[in-house]
C-alpha cells in the first residue's frame, strides 16, 4: 500500500500522553481500523464483545509479507512449542523458517491508562519508521498487541477523569470498580478464565499462539522507583524451565539498558515482583514457556502532573530496595520533581520497543529456546514424579469436575479420558477417568495447577526480624483444591487405552417418568441453577430431612425434591446443565424452599472487589439479587423488601464509614487515602446498623463474608470472638492456602458439602463461641481438624485454629446471621465453598 499513515497527533488533535488528556477507547479503535486501513503491515482482530459490549482487539503487527503467509507462521510456531515427533532436523528448519512471536498487553488495569495511550504511537512508528531497526523488527517478528486489556474500564476512567477536570478532585480515582465484576482482580483470572477478556487473552497465548515473550505493561504506586522491569525478584517458583528466568534476565537488560541510553532515570529491575506471583497472565505464562513479564511504571494523578518531592521518594517495603539510592539494579535514580503521563508513555514505549528489538536481533535463538524449554519440560514430566494426574470420574460434583476439565483444555493442556478401567498406584478407575501425563511441553503448568503446593518459608519470604512477608498474591492457586475437585497424583506409570480430548465430557443426565416427583442431588452447584429456574416458573421446591433412596441411588440430606414442574423446562435443565433428575418413589419429610429476595451491599471508596465476584456468582447460578448503596440501607424496613442480605468481604470501618481514615492510615500508610467527591465517601453509619439489626431481629438472614463478621460481632454483641484479632504474623499467619475443614452436612447451611472439605483462607477470621447462657443460639458448621490443617499454601501457627470454627450461624431475634470467616465464592474460583453460600440464600 502506498497510502499516506495518519500520525497520532493529526488523528487525536494532541500528543498522546500530554497533561490533562485522554484518548478514548472507541477513537482509539478508530485509529486503528483507520491504520489497517492506510496500511498492509497491520491486521486488527476484533476478539469479540468485552463485558460490556466494547471491542476488545488483537493488533497483529509484521512485514506486509509475513502477514500474508501468517497460517504459516503461526504453524511453524506452534510445532516448536509443541515439538513432538519432530526430528532435530525438523527443528532446523522450522526455526531458519519462522518469526519470533512477541505478545504485549497494555493497561489491564483501567487506572493504569499509560499503555493504552502509548499504543497508538509505538504501533504508528513500526508502520511508518524506514529505518533498519523497524524493518528488522517487522521481517522477523509477528508483534501481536492488545492496545486494551479492560476496554469498559478505560472507558469508564476516561469519562470520569473528563468530568472532573478543573475541579479539587481532579485526578482523583475512581470511587467504584473499573470493571463491572472485577476491578484490579481481572489480573488474577488467567488460570480461571471468568471473565470474557480473560478468554481472549487465553485463546490468543496458549491455544492459536504460543508467543515466545510477553510482556504486560502496569503502573505501581508514585513514591518509589519510576519503572520497574525485568527479571523479577526472589523467591523463584520450582516449575517453570530454568531458561525462562534467564530470559527474564536477558529482556529485562535490554529494556534497562534502552532506557538509560534514552535518558530515563529511576528504573529498577530485579525488584519489587516476585517469581513466584499469583496466576495473572504475566505469570501464568511463565509456564506455558513463554517468558511472561511486566513492567510497571510510577503513577501520576491519571493525566494530571503529580509533583513529588525528593524527600517523599522511599525504598520499597521487601527491602529490595532498602533506601531510595542507587545500587547495583537502580544506579540512576530520578531526582524528584514533577512526574506526568508523558514521562509514563515514552518509558512504556521504549520498553516494549526494546522487548521488539532483542527479539528481532536474535530470532534463531528465540525460536530455539522455545523449542528447547518444551522438550526439556516434556523430558523433566517423564522423567520425574508424579508421572501423571489422573482425575476420576467418581466425583462428589461431577458437573464442576467437568468444567475444571474445561478450564484445563483452556490452557492447551493436554488431557487424556481411559477408553476402558485401569490400574494406577494400585488403585482401579473406572473408564471416563481423565488422566494428564506429565510428558508434556506444559508440565510446569500441570504441576502448578492440579499438584499440591507449599510455599516456601526461607530468607527470602522473611524479613530480618524473623516476620514472614506477603506473598505477591495468594500462596497457592491450585485449582482442584479450589473447585472441590478429587485429583490424585500418579507416581508409577499407568497404562490403559487412552484418547486425547478437545472438549470436557460432561456426566450423562436423564429424567425419569415420576408420578410423586424428582429428587435433584444437592452435591451439584449446578442443581441450584435448576431450582431457581424451577422456583421462578412455579414449581414447588424441598428440601429433604434424611438421605433419599432413588432405586440405585441414594440422595444425601438436604436433597431437593422437585414437585408441580413443567416437564419441558425439567428436560431443558436436564441437557442443559447435564443433570440427572431421580424419580421420588416414595414422598419424605421435608421443608420448603422459596426464592430468597436478596440484597447485597455496595459501597464506593473505590469499589469492593468481592462484592464484584459475589454479584458475577450469583448471576452465574441465577440468584435474583438486589444491589443495596447506603441510603437503601439507612432507610429501613429492610425487611419489608429482602429475605436475606450479604455483606461481602470489607472491614468494619469500611462498612459503617466511621473512623475510615484510621483505619486507612493503620492498613496503608504508604497510600494516601484518596480524596473522592462528598457523594462517593460511603457508609451505612450507625444509622444503617440500627436497619440491619432491626432486619434481622423481624426474620432476615444476614451473610456476612470474612472480614464483614467483624462488623456483626461487634455491632450484634455476638457472643463470638475472632481467635486471631490481634495476633501477630510470627504466631499466625496464613495467606492464600487451602485448609483442611470439618463441615457439618446435616446442617441447612451445609447441605451438599463433603464431610471433609478444603476452604480458601486468606488472613480470614477464626471463630470461638464465648461460653454463656445463649450457648444454643450458635450453631457451629464449618470447623478446623485438630492437626494437618494446611493441604496447599503457607500455614503459620496451626495450633491457634485447631478446632476453632470456620463459620458460625447465630439465631438473632427471629433471624439469623451467618458468619462465614472465609470468602466461599473467592474470585469466582472456589466452586467447592460454592454450596456454603447457595444454601444459606435458600435455608
Amino acid at each position: 500500500m502506498s497510502k499516506k499513515v495518519t500520525s497520532t497527533e493529526e488523528f487525536f488533535g494532541f500528543q498522546l500522553g500530554s497533561d490533562r488528556k485522554i484518548a478514548r477507547w472507541d477513537k482509539i479503535v478508530d485509529y486503528f481500523n483507520k491504520l489497517q486501513e492506510q496500511s498492509d503491515k497491520i491486521k486488527v482482530v476484533d476478539m469479540g464483545p468485552s463485558t460490556e459490549g466494547n471491542p476488545f482487539l488483537l493488533l497483529i503487527i509484521s512485514s506486509a509479507e509475513n502477514l500474508a503467509n501468517l497460517e504459516n507462521l503461526r504453524d511453524i510456531n506452534n510445532k516448536l512449542a509443541d515439538p513432538e515427533g519432530l526430528t532435530e532436523e525438523e527443528v532446523d528448519r522450522l526455526i531458519m523458517e519462522g518469526k519470533a512471536v512477541i505478545c504485549q498487553s497494555m493497561s489491564l488495569h483501567a487506572t493504569e491508562i499509560g499503555g493504552t495511550q502509548m499504543a497508538p504511537e509505538l504501533a504508528y512508528d513500526l508502520l511508518t519508521k524506514k529505518d533498519e531497526e523497524t524493518k528488522r523488527i517487522l521481517d522477523n517478528v509477528i508483534f501481536l498487541m492488545v492496545p486494551c486489556f479492560n476496554p469498559d474500564g478505560q472507558i469508564i476512567v476516561t469519562d470520569w477523569y473528563n468530568k472532573w477536570l478543573d475541579t479539587e478532585y481532579e485526578g482523583v480515582s475512581l470511587p467504584w470498580l473499573y470493571h463491572k465484576y472485577v476491578g484490579h482482580d481481572n489480573n488474577r483470572d488467567a488460570f480461571q478464565t471468568n471473565m470474557v477478556e480473560a478468554k481472549y487473552m487465553a485463546k490468543t497465548m496458549f491455544r492459536d499462539w504460543t508467543p515466545q515473550a510477553y510482556v504486560d505493561h502496569h503502573h505501581m504506586g508514585s513514591y518509589n522507583a519510576r519503572l520497574y522491569v525485568p527479571p523479577y525478584c526472589d523467591p523463584i517458583h520450582p516449575h517453570g524451565d530454568p531458561l525462562i528466568w534467564r530470559e527474564h534476565s536477558w529482556y529485562g537488560a535490554h529494556m534497562a539498558y534502552k532506557l538509560e541510553e534514552a535518558g530515563k532515570t529511576g528504573i529498577i529491575n530485579g525488584a519489587q515482583f516476585l517469581a513466584w506471583g499469583h496466576l495473572g497472565f504475566h505469570w501464568i505464562t511463565i509456564y506455558h514457556n513463554i517468558a511472561g513479564m511486566l513492567t510497571e511504571s510510577a503513577s501520576a494523578k491519571l493525566a494530571t502532573p503529580l509533583y513529588i518531592h525528593p524527600s517523599q521518594l522511599k525504598g520499597d517495603r521487601r527491602g529490595t530496595l532498602p533506601e531510595y539510592e542507587a545500587q547495583t539494579n537502580f544506579p540512576h535514580p530520578w531526582p524528584g520533581g514533577w512526574w506526568r503521563l508523558r514521562d509514563i508513555v515514552e518509558q512504556q514505549y521504549v520498553s516494549a520497543w526494546a522487548t521488539l528489538d532483542i527479539a528481532a536481533r536474535h530470532r534463531e535463538t528465540v525460536l530455539r529456546n522455545a523449542y528447547l524449554k518444551a522438550k526439556r519440560q516434556t523430558e523433566r514430566g517423564a522423567c520425574g514424579t508424579p508421572k501423571a494426574y489422573v482425575i476420576p470420574c467418581d466425583q462428589h460434583d461431577p458437573v464442576t469436575a467437568a468444567k475444571m476439565i474445561d478450564k484445563l483444555l483452556a490452557q492447551g493442556i493436554k488431557i487424556k479420558v481411559a477408553k476402558e478401567d485401569f490400574m494406577a498406584d494400585g488403585v482401579i478407575y473406572q473408564a471416563g477417568s481423565y488422566a494428564v501425563f506429565l510428558d508434556q511441553p506444559k508440565s510446569g503448568l500441570v504441576k502448578t495447577l492440579i499438584g499440591k503446593t507449599v510455599y516456601p518459608d526461607n530468607d527470602w519470604t522473611r524479613s530480618r526480624d524473623g516476620t514472614p512477608m506477603s506473598p505477591q498474591d495468594s500462596a497457592t492457586d491450585t485449582m482442584f483444591e479450589f473447585m472441590g475437585v478429587r485429583v490424585d497424583p500418579i507416581e508409577r506409570c499407568c497404562s490403559g487405552e487412552f484418547e486425547q480430548v478437545s472438549d470436557s465430557i460432561w456426566p450423562e443426565s436423564s429424567i425419569p417418568v415420576s408420578h410423586e416427583g424428582y429428587v435433584l442431588d444437592t452435591s451439584v452447584n449446578d442443581s441450584f441453577i435448576s431450582v431457581n429456574r424451577l422456583l421462578a416458573d412455579g414449581a414447588k421446591i424441598f428440601r429433604a430431612k434424611s438421605p433419599v433412596s432413588c432405586g440405585d441411588a441414594c440422595m444425601p440430606v438436604g436433597a431437593f425434591v422437585v414437585k408441580n414442574a413443567n416437564k419441558s423446562l425439567l428436560t431443558q435443565l436436564t441437557e442443559e446443565l447435564h443433570l440427572t433428575f431421580h424419580s421420588l418413589e416414595e414422598d419424605v419429610e421435608k421443608v420448603p424452599v422459596k426464592a430468597s429476595r436478596i440484597g447485597m451491599y455496595q459501597r464506593y471508596w473505590g469499589g469492593n472487589i468481592d462484592e464484584g465476584w459475589t454479584r458475577f456468582v450469583l448471576e452465574q447460578f441465577e440468584f435474583p439479587y438486589t444491589t443495596l448503596m447506603d441510603e437503601g440501607i439507612k432507610k429501613g424496613n429492610l425487611k419489608q423488601e429482602y429475605d436475606t442480605i450479604i455483606l461481602p468481604n470489607d472491614p468494619e470501618a469500611m462498612i459503617t464509614g466511621v473512623d475510615i481514615d484510621k483505619w486507612w492510615d493503620k492498613h496503608y500508610p504508604w497510600w494516601p487515602l484518596p480524596t473522592f467527591p462528598p457523594e462517593y465517601r460511603s457508609g451505612i453509619g450507625e444509622e444503617g446498623v440500627e436497619a440491619l439489626k432491626e432486619f434481622v431481629e423481624q426474620g432476615g438472614t444476614l451473610i456476612c463474608f470474612d472480614g464483614a463478621s467483624e462488623l456483626a460481632i461487634n455491632q450484634f454483641k455476638l457472643k463470638i470472638k475472632n481467635v486471631l484479632e490481634g495476633v501477630g504474623p510470627k504466631e499466625f499467619f496464613c495467606p492464600g492456602s487451602t485448609l483442611h475443614a470439618n463441615v457439618d452436612a446435616c446442617h441447612p447451611a451445609a447441605y451438599g458439602m463433603p464431610e471433609d472439605s478444603l476452604i480458601f483462607f486468606w488472613n480470614s477470621q477464626v471463630f470461638d463461641i464465648i461460653p454463656s447462657s445463649d450457648n444454643d443460639k450458635y450453631e457451629v458448621v464449618v470447623s478446623y481438624p485438630e492437626r494437618e490443617i494446611m493441604e496447599s499454601g503457607w500455614l503459620i501457627g496451626e495450633e491457634k485454629i485447631k478446632k476453632k470454627s470456620a463459620m458460625v450461624v447465630a439465631k438473632y431475634g427471629k433471624g439469623k446471621i451467618a458468619l462465614i470467616g472465609f470468602k466461599p465464592q473467592h474470585r469466582a474460583q472456589t466452586h467447592g465453598t460454592y454450596k456454603l453460600l447457595f444454601n444459606s440464600l435458600l435455608c
